[in-house]
């Protein structure tokens, strides 16, 4: 089950301080292409300051994790006052780790949140912690992404994964 999430939502903004108590979360590991933003866009989700907010209020840690390079995620991790790691190397399980020891958080308590099933699921599930998978924001248009998202399908389809009741 490497590739099946423990929770399945649309959006970012869907996640609540109640939801990531159900499940004993205490941190959050975030991407941010078709998570937080666009693919490689600048513009927020709607919602997301306020979210970030909440979330800050409620406690949760946040950092931003991403395989993108540095000049990508340093300027929105600015943007919106978070911690982050570039090149994350997603699914395997350094970028991860390096993320928990700066957070200070333990692996029973994290949660990865992103849209793709190979890397920030089956990179969570490998690293043994919990994971959020979200409705891309917007499909790509490349045909590589184009691609994975067709198997993509293929394994929600086989898992019957389905959006989480909240």
């Amino acid at each position: 089950m490497l590739l099946k999430p423990k929770v399945k939502l649309n959006r970012v903004t869907d996640i609540t301080p109640e939801i990531l108590e159900k499940y004993n979360i205490t941190d959050l590991i975030l991407d941010v292409d078709n998570t937080l933003s666009t693919h490689h866009g600048h513009v927020l989700t709607d919602g997301l300051p306020e979210w970030l907010d909440n979330m800050k209020k409620s406690g949760i840690g946040l950092i931003i994790l991403s395989n993108s390079k540095e000049k990508r995620v340093r300027p929105f991790a600015k943007k919106i006052n978070l911690d982050f790691l570039s090149l994350g190397l997603k699914p395997m399980p350094f970028g991860y780790i390096r993320a928990m020891k700066k957070l200070g958080s333990s692996r029973k308590n994290t949660a990865i949140v992103g849209d793709q099933i190979f890397t920030d699921v089956l990179g969570g599930n490998l690293i043994g912690v919990k994971t959020i998978l979200l409705t891309p924001i917007m499909p790509e248009t490349t045909p590589g992404f184009r691609f994975k998202r067709k198997i993509e399908r293929l394994v929600i389809k086989l898992y019957k994964i389905k959006n989480t009741e909240v």
